[in-house]
């Protein structure tokens, strides 16, 4: 029992020393740029010896980021077993990753070291849910006040963005290092380079479509227009990462669809199209998706972007309610907004809504047409931002990348 304590104690002392650092964010073109050097030739050796001496002390920054972050929670939410296990499972990555550290990046150290990545991705993997199953906890067995309410939403915004960009670091290690293989072979790892927008867009359509026609028998169909004002006809592409695309696509269409659904009755004849329009300007790739499902009022379009509200009944909750295996709900735990955002926000895009109530919603993503201008958005820890933000009503100003 000592011996563990002196362990846990020095595994403590570790992660507040690395949560002095900042991240370091890197663009898309970064990314690009490092992974086709990497297939330039047939012996990515050397090149994955740098990937492997960059993620060794970045992931212990980002990752002791998190753990420290987490200890401002609310003390009645640090306690659930929920948020325990995530904690624990934060402790355990930032150990494992720790065991490089002074390793020298020999064949088979990199090969161990695929393999620490490997498990930390598995282990991750529902700390999404394992969080909201512990927000779930705390708002059923105490309730939740309005500023324990919003340090819970400063948090989430700052925790999961990090998880976004940890996984981003190690799926493009393992994609291009291992045996782990991009969906396609024209990708660099994660990253496609010449990101067909109106395919990925369909293919989100389509998955929300078949979803509503699980739930409500019915679906509305879509229209959709692009247009191109930096190489005229040519198809829309950029340089960017197609799940990421899909995750923000799927989630607004899946909403789309259920708002026109319940606004016109499940007894109607026809519905109205969803409308989606895409841009590509100098600047920015600009998509609209409009829906005319009755629209949202003016002052609740700020609670849709807040993880605890969700306009639908929340499901029960059960041991299985989370598992990949089961069927996802239409809608009901109030995650799916807010983390297309912060999917949009990651790589400096967003996503935003604008309403006319009792008429319809457009929801505009924005992202950048310049890989160089697409950077990792990363929240930074520091005592001056944990202080104005977790223990007084006013917002932290730098305590973003």
């Amino acid at each position: 029992m000592r011996l563990g304590r002196v362990v846990f104690n020095k595994l403590a002392t570790l992660i507040n020393s690395y949560s002095n650092y900042n991240p370091s964010p890197l663009s898309l073109k970064q990314f690009t740029d490092f992974g086709k050097h990497a297939n330039s030739n047939g012996t990515p050796y050397p090149t994955e010896v740098k990937s492997y001496e960059f993620l060794k002390e970045e992931l212990l920054v980002r990752l002791a980021l998190m753990s420290k972050e987490m200890l401002y929670l609310p003390e009645k939410l640090i306690k659930t077993s929920s948020v325990q296990l995530v904690y624990g499972w934060y402790l355990k990555s930032f150990e494992e990753t720790l065991t490089h550290k002074e390793k020298k990046p020999s064949h088979e150290e990199l090969k161990r070291f695929s393999k620490t990545l490997n498990s930390i991705v598995n282990r991750h993997a529902d700390v999404v849910q394992q969080i909201a199953m512990g927000i779930v906890q705390l708002q059923e067995t105490y309730g939740i006040d309005q500023k324990t309410e919003q340090n819970i939403q400063y948090f989430l915004d700052r925790f999961l963005m990090s998880r976004i960009s940890i996984r981003m670091l190690i799926n493009q290690h393992l994609l291009l290092f291992s045996e782990k293989k991009p969906d396609h072979p024209v990708q660099i790892g994660a990253i496609d380079p010449s990101c067909d927008v109106l395919s990925v867009l369909k293919d989100a359509y389509s998955s929300a479509k078949f979803l509503c026609d699980q739930y409500y028998l019915c679906s509305p169909d879509i229209d959709f227009v692009s247009v191109n004002r930096v190489e005229k006809e040519q198809p829309i592409e950029l340089v960017y990462v197609p799940s990421h695309l899909y995750h923000m696509a799927f989630e607004i269409y899946k909403n789309a669809m259920r708002a026109v659904i319940e606004y016109h009755g499940e007894a109607a004849r026809t519905y109205p199209n969803i409308k989606t329009l895409i841009v590509k300007g100098q600047e920015d790739l600009s998509i609209r998706i409009t829906d005319y499902g009755g629209g949202i009022p003016h002052a609740k379009i700020p609670l849709v972007f807040r993880y605890m509200y969700s306009s639908a009944p929340r499901p029960a909750i059960s041991s299985d309610v989370y598992s990949p295996t089961t069927t996802a709900p239409l809608a009901g735990y109030g995650y799916g907004l807010p983390l297309s955002k912060l999917y949009a926000r990651y790589f400096n895009g967003d996503l935003q809504l604008a309403s006319i109530d009792g008429h319809s919603t457009d929801a505009f993503i924005y992202l950048k047409t310049l890989s160089k201008d697409a950077s990792e958005i990363l929240p930074i820890h520091n005592k001056a931002a944990a202080f104005n933000y977790y223990n007084t009503n006013r917002e932290a100003s730098k305590d973003w990348t």
